[in-house]
């Protein structure tokens, strides 16, 4: 067992527990009154409240409906056994040794996870994501190319580029001719690719869904109306503008098969003629009656699929060219086929072998919200996490007081050479959080530790965004400093966590690690108890396997066995041409074997039995006496036991230490 596991053992919890929640906790007495503040115990200086037990009780008692006064009683002795080393490792110090220190705050930052994100905001785009993946959307999109660390006057010079554009298509203009000629995504245009012309999609991105694409995008297309075309979208690629062509229930995941008819590189109108004669013709056979698998393999031209029936892999919407998946959504039983189509590819034939459509929300939910933490919307979510801790603490800040950094933070920063100025002072406040001021020199000092050699960039741009990320951490780091004053359930959880560590460390010590060194100490204590760990009867006893054994070899073992023959003879007597014998010499117990519990155990062979394709032969060579284990025989066992019996000594010691007092009377009233 992990040490780890065995802290978390300590104090009961689980990773996959829900965050814990406040109980509600109703006592009563002879006299109805509230009990839950009262001391229920005292154990050296610290006092236990009836609440803070029967918290500890009922969440380590989950099966527990009621409280059961001897239950009860029961717990709060081992209750009080755990607070007892705890106190004996404080008074020790482990809790002021660094290592203590780091392993505490390495699992409080894993604890304090949850509580430092905006679960209604991840909710909501989890809910978001589900709705948007039932549909299919086919958009095309004209892009203008900017940086993302572009100057204002260049977004600027790029939003009306693609705004004239806009303007353009909103006065009649077509949308693909406006793509081919003029977006920067080059797969509008026709190009090379190693000799072969690729046509261009003039714009026409095919069919998605979410997470096919930047979250931006996505968002903007789905707002979309069929045939809309948005106002500029800013992604990290540039401006967009985005045509809504199509929208459809999702086609969710398709394995299909297929039989294509590749143009050859500068094909001709003769070409394509051919083409469309040869894949009627297969069409026309499929439809006599041959199978898909048998025209692929002699046909088709992907050879990569054609000698599996034209089989693909599993894909999405994103995965295939629009013609393809409109053909496909025209499919709707297993094993049907489409007519042929064209594409700038060739002609083609698709085989609708099996689908899975989108699951339920409940069903998909565990994916989607993995998916909703792991990309771009995790940005959106820290987004709402930052403005709620700025609503919740008064966040103020003076963004007149960030201009200096325009001038005082030169190109030496893109160096990492960057040094803070002596003037100006930087002595402004940039903002305030809570009871809190955070001064220009701050975020001079972060600046100048933060930097590093990278690409040249605008230095507003460059300070507006580090100054963002300073402020997101100095609110992180605020709203984790006060965890444990907002959520009484997270403070409750740290201090188990410490306890269960320094409960780990002391026992390791005192008990684990002193068992397994202290030899003289372990060999003592065998002694004392070794008539706990007795052998019964035993059988000195060889089970002889035969496989593909003739009778009179089976004889002959039977023989050399009865005259004492060692197993090794036996082995080379009988195994001289082929392996036919497996002999395994033991000593047994009742209990140990079923077939040495089938035989007497008096000396010598026993008749052969047939189990399994096999023969099975038991010798008993010797029974031996009930007798005491030695050490060397139980030395897990008795080391186990010797802890135990360390740590009941050790119990008697710390009670005997610290005193104890117990209002066994409030006890009695809990129900």
């Amino acid at each position: 067992m992990t040490k780890s596991n065995m802290i978390f053992n300590a104090v009961k919890l689980s990773k996959l527990l829900p965050l814990l929640v406040t109980f509600l906790i109703v006592f009563s007495s002879v006299h109805g009154q509230d009990n839950s503040k009262k001391i229920l115990a005292e154990i050296g200086n610290e006092k236990i409240t009836v609440e803070e037990f029967l918290q500890i009780y009922r969440k380590n008692n989950t099966q527990v409906a009621d409280l059961d006064p001897k239950s009860l009683e029961e717990y709060l002795e081992l209750y009080i056994n755990f607070r007892l080393k705890v106190l004996e490792a404080e008074e020790n110090g482990l809790h002021n040794e660094q290592s203590f220190k780091d392993e505490l705050q390495g699992y409080r930052a894993q604890l304090a996870k949850p509580y430092l994100v905006d679960e209604e905001a991840t909710e909501s785009l989890v809910k978001e994501s589900y709705e948007r993946s039932l549909e299919d959307l086919r958009a095309s999109h004209i892009l203008i190319r900017m940086e993302k660390t572009a100057s204002p006057r260049d977004t600027l010079l790029a939003y009306n580029r693609i705004m004239g554009l806009r303007e353009r298509i909103m006065n009649g203009e077509d949308f693909s001719k406006i793509a081919f000629e003029f977006s920067e995504d080059q797969s509008a245009r026709d190009r090379d690719a190693g000799g072969r012309l690729v046509r261009g999609n003039k714009g026409d991105l095919g069919y998605f869904t979410a997470f096919d694409m930047v979250y931006a995008f996505e968002a903007a297309a789905y707002e979309l109306k069929k045939g809309e075309v948005s106002l500029p979208i800013r992604t990290d690629f540039g401006y967009h503008l985005i045509k809504l062509t199509d929208r459809k229930p999702a086609m969710g995941k398709v394995l299909a098969a297929h039989i294509l008819l590749l143009y050859p590189p500068d094909a001709k109108k003769q070409d394509s003629v051919a083409l469309e004669e040869k894949i009627n013709m297969v069409y026309e056979k499929l439809q006599a009656g041959e199978t898909f698998e048998s025209l692929a393999l002699a046909h088709s031209d992907d050879r990569s699929t054609a000698d599996k029936g034209g089989e693909l892999q599993w894909f999405g919407s994103n995965r295939m060219i629009p013609d393809f998946i409109y053909q496909i959504s025209l499919l709707k039983e297993f094993g049907s086929y489409s007519a042929p189509f064209q594409t700038h590819f060739g002609w083609h034939i698709i085989k609708l072998l099996d689908q899975q459509k989108p699951g339920s929300f409940e069903d998909s939910y565990t994916e989607l919200k993995d998916k909703v933490q792991k990309n771009e919307r995790s940005v959106v979510i820290k987004q709402s996490l930052v403005k709620r801790i700025k609503k919740d603490y008064g966040f103020k800040e003076s963004s007149k007081a960030l201009e200096v950094f325009y001038t005082a933070v030169t190109d030496s920063i893109f160096e990492g050479t960057w040094k803070i100025p002596s003037k100006p002072k930087l002595n402004s406040e940039l903002f305030s959080l809570g009871n809190k001021k955070y001064t220009q020199m701050d975020f001079a000092k972060y600046l100048a530790e933060t930097q590093r050699k990278t690409t040249r960039e605008d230095i507003r741009f460059y300070v507006n965004a580090n100054y963002d990320k300073f402020v997101e951490e100095v609110l992180m780091d605020y709203e984790d400093a006060q965890l444990e004053n907002k959520y009484p359930e997270f403070k409750a959880l740290v201090r188990e966590y410490r306890d269960g560590i320094l409960l780990f460390e002391l026992t390791d010590k005192k008990i684990w690690s002193m068992a397994v060194k202290d030899t003289a100490g372990l060999m003592a204590y065998h002694a004392g108890v070794e008539h706990n760990y007795m052998w019964g009867e035993r059988a000195d006893a060889s089970i002889f396997t035969f496989t593909d054994a003739d009778a009179s070899m089976i004889e002959k073992a039977m023989q050399l066995a009865a005259d004492e023959v060692p197993n090794d003879t036996i082995l080379e007597a009988i195994n001289n041409e082929q392996e036919v014998l497996k002999i395994t010499r033991k000593l047994y117990q009742k209990g140990d074997s079923e077939l040495i519990d089938s035989v007497y155990w008096t000396y010598g062979p026993k008749d052969p039995v047939e189990q399994d394709g096999k023969t099975l032969m038991v010798v008993i060579h010797n029974t031996l006496e009930p007798g005491t284990k030695q050490l060397n025989e139980v030395r897990g066992l008795v080391t186990a036991d010797y802890q135990n019996h360390l740590e009941k000594e050790w119990i008697k010691e710390l009670r005997a230490k610290y005193p104890i007092k117990v209002n066994y009377d409030l006890l009695s009233q809990i129900k």
